[in-house]
């Protein structure tokens, strides 16, 4: 049998499932009962969709920093031969993702409401309730908890790659542990850095499950605003301007994320 013959499935899949939606994206973005106009672009501009495009960034991006500021260094620790039981704590990290994120979230919802099992430890024992939920801090929190092994494994199978002879070499040179981080370990993690921010960056950008069952419908984003066209105002040529537009800021992110990796002298990073 051709090898190339192989990919055939694949490539029906791809045009099935991949090609043939997107163009149909395309299509309606710019058709609106059947005339061309580029009337859904131009609603786009409103006040209302620039601000929740704004703080859908804003709050993707605040996510991702938390989860690189925690996930780097706990892969640094699984990275090291010194760390024992490294793999239950992989499996810690991973095994959320065996369960559907709809349910996780669900579960941290019923968690955190105003009458949820921590609100009902911190009344039994005598202290004030706290109000978790229905805003941008809970929002963040889900993020943060669903997109955080996105975060750790690149960065994790970018360190166990580093040769550890350049840093005995490093080290015998006389730098110490904090120059040869910098000098040494941080340049050569950058390819799982970069895959690590995209990974948990663009989701953050476009989700709305998170924001619908942790923020209560009080924070709206981008994703809520795609979900609802499609979904209850019925508007797919709005659903789909914005989704061909949130799709051009992504690509445009990740050539720029690719390039800077490039330049960083490692390439293939990020794909």
């Amino acid at each position: 049998m051709n090898k190339k013959s192989l990919a055939i499935p694949y490539l029906i899949w791809s045009a099935l499932f991949i090609i043939v939606p997107l163009l149909l994206i395309v299509y309606f973005s710019f058709f609106q009962e059947g005339q061309f106009s580029f009337q859904s672009y131009q609603k786009f501009l409103e006040p209302y969709y620039i601000k929740a495009l704004w703080r859908s960034v804003q709050l993707a991006f605040f996510s991702t920093v938390i989860c690189l500021i925690v996930a780097y260094p706990l892969a640094m620790l699984l990275s090291g031969k010194e760390m024992s039981n490294k793999q239950v704590v992989l499996l810690l990290v991973i095994l959320p993702m065996w369960m559907n994120s709809l349910l996780r979230t669900y579960a941290w919802a019923s968690l955190l409401e105003n009458t949820g099992v921590i609100n009902s430890l911190l009344q039994g024992i005598g202290l004030p309730t706290i109000k978790f939920l229905y805003g941008d801090k809970a929002v963040i929190f889900g993020m943060v908890y669903n997109f955080f092994p996105f975060m750790v494994l690149p960065i994790y199978n970018a360190l166990c790659k580093i040769d550890p002879h350049l840093v005995e070499a490093s080290y015998d040179l006389g730098a110490n542990k904090v120059t040869t981080f910098r000098k040494v370990i941080l340049p050569l993690s950058m390819p799982g850095v970069v895959t690590g921010i995209v990974m948990v960056f663009m989701p953050a950008l476009t989700t709305f499950l998170i924001t619908r069952l942790l923020g209560g419908g009080k924070v709206m984003l981008i994703g809520n605003i795609i979900e609802e066209q499609f979904t209850r105002t019925r508007d797919l040529s709005f659903g789909s301007a914005i989704s061909m537009i949130l799709m051009v800021l992504v690509l445009l992110a990740l050539t720029f994320l690719g390039k800077k990796d490039s330049l960083d002298g490692k390439g293939g990073g990020l794909f």
